[in-house]
């Protein structure tokens, strides 16, 4: 076979790999970063050069055939071969650079994350990080980040997730809420106190091995953690949050830990990245620094 009649055969397996991957010629051209008519034409002309039917395309879905399922088994091994070569290329030259984006939440973002990302750009300044702070769980590819910090339980998902650290839900008040109320001593003392509440009416907590829904009242509820935690501070109630906004205070006295022995198990921080054959070099170092840091 002539060297061209072997490039030829490579026509169209960027393309069709990517859509068996989203399920999607928008997403996949999205992905590749080329226009969705030249997706579907790569890739009919690579169904019509094998004389195989690989999609059953509908207008909802695009599925992998049978023949095309063998078909893309093979072909992602063979990609694999080709970008584990060019990583290694890259991890020889050793050097970090171009655009890393990354989405997290806003306040662990702020408070936890962004320092580590300062300290990792000071050491590989040629890097480019753009941090997007939301709390929208985003779509990672269709909105091009390189990789997201999520919290708690994961959804199931064809992304890989790489556990980064733990949070828990930590029960507090203010001394002067605790010297004017008392204290609670068990989960529904919580009934006779002033619960400042966030999206739910109920808070969680394991008691007697078993995880627990307690409901809880008060005179105020707020979506937004930081004004839970001001108004915990300022003497107004009790209040439940991750560990992240109030350790701080806790260590200064500010707040006073309750009901620690019904604590619920600590939670997952997870960073969320798409399959490793698309893990570049810098995404894979920046994953390993903050499981190192975080």
């Amino acid at each position: 076979m002539s060297f061209m009649g072997v490039m030829l055969n490579w026509e169209g397996i960027n393309e069709f790999v990517a859509v068996a991957e989203t399920k999607s010629f928008t997403a996949a051209a999205k992905k590749l970063g080329i226009s969705t008519a030249q997706v579907s034409r790569q890739v009919s002309r690579l169904e019509t050069r094998i004389a195989t039917k690989l999609f059953v395309r509908t207008t909802r879905q695009v599925a992998l055939t049978e023949l095309g399922t063998i078909y893309y088994q093979h072909c992602s091994r063979v990609l694999d071969g080709l970008l584990e070569a060019e990583r290694a290329i890259t991890d020889l030259q050793n050097k970090i650079s171009g655009k890393l984006r990354i989405s997290a939440p806003v306040i662990y973002g702020e408070r936890r994350l962004a320092p580590h990302i300062h300290d990792f750009v000071i050491q590989h300044n040629e890097l480019d990080v753009e941090l997007y702070l939301t709390n929208r769980q985003v779509n990672l590819i269709d909105e091009g980040f390189d990789l997201v910090i999520r919290l708690g339980t994961l959804e199931n998902s064809s992304m890989v997730a790489k556990r980064l650290a733990s949070r828990t839900q930590v029960v507090c008040a203010s001394p002067e809420y605790i010297e004017r109320s008392g204290l609670p001593v068990v989960l529904h003392d919580l009934s006779e106190h002033n619960c400042l509440k966030g999206a739910t009416d109920f808070w969680r907590f394991k008691d007697q091995g078993k995880t627990v829904n307690i409901p809880v009242k008060g005179n105020l509820s707020c979506n937004i953690g930081l004004s839970l935690l001001d108004a915990a501070l300022k003497g107004m109630g009790v209040v439940q949050l991750p560990d992240y906004y109030v350790a701080s205070y806790i260590e200064r006295y500010q707040l006073i830990p309750l009901l620690s022995e019904y604590q619920v198990a600590e939670e997952g921080i997870w960073a969320i990245y798409p399959n490793n054959r698309y893990l570049s070099p810098k995404v894979r170092l920046f994953i390993d620094y903050l499981s190192d840091h975080l």
